[in-house]
């Protein structure tokens, strides 16, 4: 890796010596100039990949796990889910996406997604804040569909050979 001395400008120097920061987070490295052996100090530090969070009004923000831990929490609360479990799952496919940009709505649909395979009461408290249900007939129509997906599992699930 090529360092510009900041004595003479040079774009080529040697390391002379390396050694991580005590907080184990950045490496401490001295150099010296090929060219008029001035000797300097570099660091380098890992750079943490953070995505950003398009939310519903277009404005702009880093991936938070704990807001939407927050979220789980509210809908799991005395269910026997384990909010934290599925906080860190959606974390995980957040941040070995590599996208640089995701949607609010896609990771509301990502916890919408577990939390109906898991507990049907908490994904309905969930999805009742997330889509913003406005009346107790959007409320209804959820909970209709939600037992008739129930039903067709239960219906493969005794349709299969044992």
């Amino acid at each position: 890796m090529t360092m510009k001395c900041p004595m003479c400008g040079y774009n080529d120097s040697k390391v002379i010596d390396s050694r991580p920061v005590e907080e184990n987070d950045s490496i401490r490295r001295r150099r010296e100039c090929l060219k008029c052996q001035h000797r300097f100090t570099t660091y380098e530090v890992i750079e943490a990949f953070q995505p950003l969070i398009i939310k519903k009004d277009g404005s702009k923000e880093y991936f938070d796990k704990n807001k939407l831990l927050v979220g789980l929490l509210k809908a799991c609360e005395k269910r026997p889910v384990d909010a934290e479990a599925i906080a860190a799952e959606i974390e995980a496919e957040v941040m070995n996406s590599l996208h640089r940009e995701i949607s609010s709505r896609e990771i509301g649909e990502m916890a919408m997604e577990k939390l109906r395979r898991c507990d049907a009461v908490a994904y309905v408290r969930f999805a009742s804040v997330y889509r913003e249900f406005k009346d107790v007939e959007t409320f209804l129509r959820e909970l209709s569909d939600l037992k008739a997906d129930q039903q067709r599992t239960d219906a493969a699930a005794d349709a299969e050979p044992r």
